[in-house]
């Protein structure tokens, strides 16, 4: 069992910046992958980013390539999602996810293979 939370959401500016927080606890031999996903209201679910926490291979949606990059604390049990260059459209519910998948491009894009998720941080830009 892994149990996660998120933090660090808020309202900025278009072109500004936030940094999300997901603190895991638990049994973390459970997950070799961190995700991060973004679900807008009446849209479906999207992966954003995904981290490799064994190797730190990290993977990005063609929408925020460039803008986002995902890092991880292990000392903190901690992965981050830096965001910079925020775009009205990057407003969302940002949830981290964790599990132990074996497919580099699902990680990254696929809700279903996560089996832990956190409660999710609301996101707002403002144009």
């Amino acid at each position: 069992q892994l149990q996660l939370v998120e933090s660090g959401g808020g309202s900025v500016q278009a072109g500004g910046s936030l940094r999300l927080s997901c603190v895991y606890s638990g049994d973390t031999h459970a997950r070799n992958f961190v995700g991060w996903f973004r679900q807008a209201p009446g849209k479906e679910r999207e992966g954003v980013a995904a981290i490799q926490t064994e190797v730190g291979w990290t993977g990005y949606a063609g929408s925020v390539g460039g803008r986002f990059f995902v890092s991880q604390d292990k000392s903190k049990n901690t992965v981050y999602l830096h965001m910079s260059s925020l775009k009205p459209e990057d407003t969302a519910m940002y949830y981290c996810a964790a599990g132990r998948v074996s497919s580099y491009y699902d990680a990254r894009t696929n809700p279903r293979v996560y089996d832990y998720w956190g409660q999710g941080t609301q996101v707002t830009v403002s144009s």
